[in-house]
């Protein structure tokens, strides 16, 4: 019969020798997860959001807008207008498109329109901060995609307000307008802070 440790100390003394029990190494699930591996990942979600962001661009603003000049005599969406539009322009428009047309220009607004700066902002926003290590400067970077996101969500409410709106008013053009001016100016910045990005994260990867 085997003896405990406290029985064989009684018999032997303190310099007993007590049998060693040793426990299984602990598997860590994590052990397998490198930066390096962390990195490809985020560059392979980086990839991905950008081909999505320049299939939506694609799609909203060469496709599906322009093929709504066939239902407005020709003239060009709002959102197309880089340099904005001023109120003739919004009551020829509103006279060429029946109410359908309007609708068609609202539904691409709450399709299409809001997928597109929801993940051009979503891809931008991992873009830079994998890249960007000073906190400062990524907060900063960070600002621009998220505040094109915002206007053109704002933009958009603002377009469909204006088309559907009983009267044509002064101020909710110019609200449109500018709306649209600075989200098409927004879109440069964020592409340039993006490529900043990069360069900081490869400049920062040489030895």
């Amino acid at each position: 019969m085997a003896k405990t440790p406290a029985q064989r100390i009684k018999k032997h003394g303190t310099k007993a020798a007590i049998p060693q029990h040793h426990l299984p190494a602990v598997i860590n699930p994590t052990t397998g997860r490198t930066p390096q591996k962390a990195q490809n990942n985020s560059n392979l979600i980086v990839i991905a959001g950008v081909v999505a962001s320049l299939f939506l661009f694609w799609y909203v603003h060469l496709l599906t807008l322009n093929q709504l000049t066939q239902l407005s005599g020709g003239l060009a969406m709002p959102d197309s207008l880089i340099g904005g539009f001023d109120q003739g322009f919004v009551e020829r428009l509103r006279s060429a498109m029946d109410g359908d047309a309007r609708g068609q220009l609202n539904y691409i607004h709450k399709t299409a329109g809001t997928l597109l700066p929801l993940i051009f902002g979503f891809t931008w926003l991992l873009l830079i901060g994998t890249n960007v290590a000073r906190k400062p400067l990524r907060w900063a970077l960070w600002a621009v995609p998220l505040l094109f996101a915002a206007v053109r969500f704002w933009g958009n409410a603002a377009i469909d307000s204006m088309m559907s709106a009983a009267t044509i008013d002064a101020g909710d053009v110019a609200l449109a307008s500018g709306l649209t001016v600075a989200g098409w100016v927004l879109l440069v910045l964020a592409l340039v802070a993006g490529g900043a990005a990069v360069f900081l994260g490869r400049k920062s990867t040489r030895p």
